[in-house]
């Protein structure tokens, strides 16, 4: 095998595996992109469920009563 045989196939090499990293990122970026869509469709059905939770007043208690059982929670922690 020739020096010029073995640069030409080296060459041939580095180019595929840029093409590979290449696609690989862009389906990375387009899965990303179609995740976040997702997601941010599902955060706006949580925060309308929670805007009407607030409405009838059911958010307030939630609130305190996780709030008690975390207190619970750290004390239990710390004793021991």
């Amino acid at each position: 095998m020739t020096i010029f045989e073995m640069l030409q196939q080296s060459t041939i090499l580095t180019v595929l595996g840029m093409f590979v990293v290449f696609v690989f990122l862009w389906v990375m970026i387009l899965f990303m992109n179609i995740t976040g869509k997702i997601i941010n469709d599902f955060r706006g059905i949580r925060e309308a469920g929670n805007q009407k939770s607030l409405v009838l007043g059911t958010g307030e208690a939630n609130t305190s009563e996780i709030k008690a059982a975390i207190t619970a929670a750290v004390i239990e922690h710390e004793k021991g």
